[in-house]
């Protein structure tokens, strides 16, 4: 093994999976011949007596809450370890780069960032400044992503919690260990509110079939029973998805499997969902974000409100349950919708399909965004809380800012109590038509049995 000192690669939050952003450099480093090693702070302490001796501290960052977690992890870090260098790495870095080097980070690399961070670890193993690196991305003073396809190693999941520990399939009463994989990255939409158009610009590169076969074949050993494909859409590239899944039913047929796909996906690729039921699919998370077809063209989402119920009747005729995940405020999010999405919510009896806490999602605006050049949000924009990477804006009616802030309370509040979603969903259908008092609400349909049959999930919410 070459030798650098200690290389440690640190995940602060990757939404209860085992963190891919450790186990993919990692099977990238130890190709190139390092030894590195891996901690997830979502599970384990910060270690002191591996921060001490480290040369290169790699911080990964998918996410916006990843990202303020691992802003005050890098300043802890500095102080154990003032001479180490510390790179951030994946979305957020990329649109994040310009303050990150400003205040706690040595080099950032977004985009397919793995055999940068080989390149940067091999420069200071070699003496060499980070600068010299001929290489797009690699540089400390450059916040270009790159986008390339890699030849990707096996992720390397060895220095990672069991499966154990992190998020499992809740199916009919019992639990079952989970899988993460990803088959594809980036993704071809440039919806203006997600960041990854920001950095990957409508391009996706997809990951050989047989590494993703090989990485699920070791999880199974590890005693996943269920795999998460957690590519930003499943969809993008239907016939590679669709050859992996077969791939995988004909080797682990009991194995069940859930994905990630665009609303406008779930209708254009209609005829495959049925397959991809009987191939073991339970659920698809989908973005579906608003139910405003106002909303929803200022998002340049791709699909409207008519889409959504066509989905739905879809994936439900085949037996896959629908999970939407929402924005529920924007600045173009009138009373009426919001209450409208609980009124849907509750007549087409998804109350359990939905994570409460996605109720209380307001439009996140990182720096880079592409919203910051629609002039249809400039008039609400505040400025940039640099602080917590994000633009803060304020809704034309005070009636939903206060909304956003009981429903974020109340969700907490359910959270710590571990309270019956159903119970939680009442709480806000209540606090919300409060607020409009003269829209009577629809009846109380929903589920109320806390033994009722619920649709599969997993166990910790889908939130960033």
């Amino acid at each position: 093994m070459r030798q650098l000192g200690s290389i440690l690669l640190i995940s602060c939050y990757e939404l209860g999976h085992q963190p891919l952003g450790i186990a993919s450099p990692m099977g990238f480093l130890e190709r190139a011949g390092f030894s590195p090693t891996g901690l997830d702070i979502a599970r384990e302490k910060l270690d002191v007596c591996r921060v001490a001796p480290a040369r290169f501290v790699g911080i990964s960052v998918p996410m916006h809450t990843a990202l303020r977690l691992g802003v005050e992890l890098a300043r802890r870090v500095r102080t154990i370890n003032p001479g180490c260098h510390i790179c951030f790495y994946g979305l957020y870095a990329s649109l994040n780069s310009e303050y990150l080097l400003q205040s706690c980070a040595d080099s950032t690399v977004g985009g397919e960032y793995e055999e940068a961070l080989v390149k940067l670890v091999e420069a200071l193993e070699e003496g060499r400044p980070v600068d010299s690196i001929n290489e797009v991305g690699c540089c400390g003073k450059s916040s270009e992503p790159v986008l390339r396809r890699l030849a990707f190693p096996v992720p390397s999941r060895e220095e990672l919690p069991p499966l154990k520990e992190y998020a499992r399939l809740q199916r009919n009463g019992h639990q079952h260990l989970a899988g993460y994989v990803e088959a594809s990255r980036g993704c071809l939409h440039l919806c203006l509110h997600c960041p990854i158009p920001s950095v990957y610009g409508g391009r996706f590169f997809v990951i050989e079939q047989g590494i993703v076969l090989e990485d699920i074949r070791r999880l199974v050993r590890a005693g996943a029973q269920h795999i998460t494909f957690g590519d930003p859409d499943f969809l993008n590239g239907p016939g590679h998805s669709l050859c992996i899944v077969r791939a995988m039913h004909d080797e682990f047929s009991g194995l069940t499997f859930d994905f990630t796909a665009k609303v406008e996906h779930l209708i254009k690729h209609r005829t495959i969902l049925p397959e991809l039921a009987r191939l073991g699919c339970l659920f698809v998370v989908s973005a579906v974000e608003s139910l405003s077809d106002t909303v929803l063209a200022y998002l340049k989402k791709g699909h409207t409100r008519t889409d959504v119920f066509d989905a739905l009747g879809l994936l439900r005729s085949c037996g896959i349950a629908f999970r939407p995940s929402l924005v529920a405020f924007t600045p173009w999010t009138t009373l009426d919708d919001y209450l409208d999405v609980l009124e849907f919510v509750e007549i087409e009896r998804l109350i359990d399909h939905i994570d409460p806490v996605q109720y209380s999602i307001r439009l996140l605006i990182p720096p880079e965004s592409g919203l910051l050049s629609e002039p249809s949000i400039r008039p609400h924009l505040v400025g940039l809380d640099q602080a917590s990477f994000t633009y803060r804006w304020t809704h034309p009616d005070p009636r939903m800012d206060e909304l956003q802030a009981e429903v974020a309370a109340e969700v907490e509040r359910a959270s710590s109590a571990d309270e019956d979603a159903a119970v939680t969903f009442r709480r806000i259908k209540r606090l919300a038509f409060g607020v409009h008092k003269h829209r009577p609400a629809v009846g109380e349909i929903g589920l109320t049995d806390p033994n009722r049959k619920r649709p599969p999930r997993l166990t910790e919410s889908w939130f960033c």
